[in-house]
């Protein structure tokens, strides 16, 4: 089972006559990154909903937004009636003494300081609770669309294993050919070079077994079959946050496809590994979306 690390979710509900809207989208990074935006009657449990949602996400880059939806109960400003009277009197006062036009006082009323302001509201414990839960929803409905993501970046990841499999039973297929032409090749050149009769036939059947032993890319195979195992076990496991296991065992898998590709001299096998190396980094490109 895989959790992708993308992912989208929205809850409205009401909690104490106060319609909440929030949003929550999710996108990959290496650690837990938030932007929170919340209304200012909030702040006080700022820390508790980003608690939340670092218990219930884990990882990734994360925005969410919550905002108070306006209803009949609700107030989101307050006006203070009497400063706007004092400022109006004056500003009144002012535009006859310069016989300016006082049609446009309202709109400057409104920007002057304390005359609009946030209400100070806050929320009750039994309200909070209330909100706690669409919090919640919130996050269930991000979380299951991540599940749904998490279903294609497993079929992905398994189409990627398995064609490096199939290269890797392409290479276990030539690496008995690759040993006879590399034998053949070498005893060809030193009959080119000295001619047959001028080299000691023992002494180089000494030297090509010590020559192929050094080029051997039998426990390069069997390494990378391991991986890849361990890889799709993974894959199948329950752990939610297994993200950066695969990245690690990816990086193994491609240690050991270097490596038989450094060893290889032989062309035929050395495309195989060029195809393995295509599908590794398209699975390392999809386990970034991981959690």
């Amino acid at each position: 089972m895989l959790k992708s690390m993308t992912g989208f979710g929205r809850a409205e509900q009401t909690a104490g006559g106060k319609t909440f809207l929030i949003d929550i989208k999710s996108l990959n990074g290496k650690q837990f990154e938030l932007q929170l935006k919340l209304p200012s009657f909030l702040r006080p449990y700022e820390f508790d909903i980003r608690k939340i949602l670092s218990t219930r996400l884990t990882r990734g880059s994360v925005d969410c937004n919550i905002s108070l939806k306006e209803t009949g109960q609700t107030k989101p400003v307050s006006i203070n009636t009497e400063l706007a009277k004092a400022y109006y009197k004056q500003l009144s006062e002012l535009s006859d003494a310069l016989n300016l036009d006082a049609s446009h006082i309202l709109s400057t009323l409104v920007k002057l300081p304390e005359v609009i302001t946030p209400t100070g509201e806050t929320l009750t414990d039994e309200e909070w609770k209330e909100f706690e839960n669409i919090l919640y929803v919130a996050i269930d409905n991000l979380n299951n669309h991540r599940l749904e993501e998490g279903k294609s970046l497993e079929s992905e990841l398994s189409l990627r294993i398995d064609n490096i499999r199939k290269q890797q039973d392409e290479v276990t297929r030539l690496e008995p050919l690759r040993q006879t032409r590399i034998r053949e090749n070498i005893e060809r050149l030193l009959q080119d070079q000295v001619g047959k009769e001028n080299y000691d036939g023992n002494r180089l059947e000494q030297e090509l077994i010590y020559y192929i032993e050094k080029i051997d890319i039998t426990e390069e195979q069997v390494r990378l079959k391991n991986h890849c195992d361990y890889f799709i076990d993974l894959l199948k496991e329950e752990e939610e946050s297994k993200g950066k296991k695969l990245s690690f065992v990816l990086q193994e898998i491609g240690r050991e496809i270097n490596t038989t590709g450094a060893k290889a001299y032989d062309s035929t096998i050395q495309k195989a590994v060029v195809l393995m190396k295509d599908e590794l980094e398209k699975a390392k490109e999809q386990v970034l979306n991981v959690l």
